[in-house]
């Protein structure tokens, strides 16, 4: 079996843990039991701090523990994660996409991704990111940057000159723009901004279960018409109460029935998160959602996200 993930949080964990061989819900020994697997490696330059916003997050009831809470970190911390992928490079446990040719690469492969904008100093340090092989850039966390508001914004005031500006260059080096954690005014600015396919790598609907992190239908048809990708996440609190892998189908059933199948892939958030649904603890458990999928498990984990792709790589 084949499968692309959109969102994993490959470069935190690993300065946690063994990400070859002892994460629980992915590692590198986990993902070489597939045929083929390309994964979008994330880079989360944060670090974890005390401060009155993690006592609630805004919007939604659940409370977080007194130091969930993450604020931006430094630009040498982004380095330190980029280093760390390329040395699994170097040392043969991953091949690190840049090309079209890079696709044929047995073994896992990994897309550099980036979530958050917090470390930018302003738009032109993507030319940097992009000359170190970032094909992936989040604009939000689960706060606002000087690039664009977030899910978590008190006030939605969208993309700022600098976003607008740092879209044009992401379409100019053929980097992915990724719209979770955004705002909705984020997330239309960005579409009718865009010249490329964007995608909201992890999330789940409002029209399913209402969470802050969900997206509208409104959100939904701006990224369909950029011929972009909704990513159906693993993320228990957006999934309603029960929060199984049968709620992740629904998710992916609304989209594919409602705005076409062409637009649903997966973006597990797997190391990202402390808990995971019901049936899907581990990357282990994508044959069970295969299954569940039917005849559209290969469009959904494999030809919809590699189309694009396929867009964001040269020859």
């Amino acid at each position: 079996m084949r499968f692309v993930d959109l969102h994993e949080d490959i470069g935190i964990t690993s300065q946690k843990t063994d990400i070859i061989h002892n994460s629980e819900q992915s590692n590198l020994d986990m993902l070489r039991e597939f045929d083929d697997v390309l994964v979008f490696g994330v880079v989360f330059p944060h670090i974890s701090t005390m401060n009155e916003h993690n006592v609630k997050l805004r919007g939604n009831k659940e409370k977080s523990s007194p130091v969930s809470r993450s604020t931006i970190a430094s630009w040498e911390d982004l380095m330190e994660q980029i280093k760390v992928f390329k040395y699994l490079e170097r040392t043969g446990e991953i091949s690190i996409v840049r090309k079209k040719s890079d696709l044929r690469h047995k073994g896992v492969k990994i897309l550099l991704s980036l979530e958050g904008t917090d470390s930018l100093k302003d738009p032109y340090d993507i030319h940097i990111l992009g000359d170190l092989g970032l094909k992936n850039i989040g604009l939000t966390w689960n706060y606002d940057t000087k690039f664009a508001s977030s899910a978590m914004s008190r006030k939605d005031y969208g993309l700022t000159g600098f976003g607008e500006e740092l879209i044009g260059i992401a379409n100019e080096k053929k980097i992915i723009v990724d719209l979770a954690h955004a705002s909705k005014r984020t997330i239309l600015d960005t579409c009718n901004l865009t010249k490329m396919p964007v995608i909201d790598s992890h999330t789940n609907l409002k029209s399913v279960h209402d969470h802050v992190r969900n997206i509208d239908d409104e959100a939904v048809e701006a990224i369909v018409k950029t011929d972009g990708l909704i990513g159906i996440t693993a993320i228990k609190s957006t999934l309603g109460e029960e929060a199984s892998i049968n709620d992740m189908v629904t998710n992916m059933e609304y989209v594919g029935d409602n705005f076409g199948w062409r637009h649903v892939a997966l973006g597990t958030d797997f190391l990202g998160i402390t808990e995971t649904p019901r049936g899907f603890e581990n990357v282990s458990k994508i044959n069970d959602l295969a299954r569940m999928l039917g005849n559209h498990a290969n469009q959904v984990l494999w030809d919809n996200p590699m189309r694009i792709v396929e867009k964001a790589l040269s020859h």
